[in-house]
């Protein structure tokens, strides 16, 4: 089996954020990553302890969102520079795996 060594990166955001919608774009657009996936929590929270919750009582519009992305370690690294810039620190995680080709 061949594989190719890429960089999974991971950032945790909630939907009351704006950035999302301008993350996805950068992404897609400027960076032209190989994959791009966005996942909606059900409940969750972050450092302030506050909870981010969806019930049938309670249809919370701040829900956990997870933006996931992968690409080659080249291509990757000046992007999560990049990110840096725009996620607070500890949001943004990434680490290596192999994709088959």
């Amino acid at each position: 089996m061949i594989s190719t060594s890429v960089l999974i990166v991971r950032i945790y955001l909630h939907e009351s954020q704006s950035i999302m919608k301008e993350l996805l774009e950068f992404l897609h657009d400027e960076s032209k990553v190989r994959g791009v996936s966005v996942f909606r929590g059900i409940t969750g929270f972050g450092t302030s302890g506050k909870y981010h919750s969806s019930n049938l009582i309670d249809m919370s519009l701040d829900l956990p969102l997870i933006i996931e992305f992968f690409d080659i370690p080249e291509k990757i690294e000046p992007i999560i520079t990049e990110l840096n810039k725009k996620i607070k620190p500890g949001h943004l995680i990434y680490w290596p795996a192999n994709i088959n080709m």
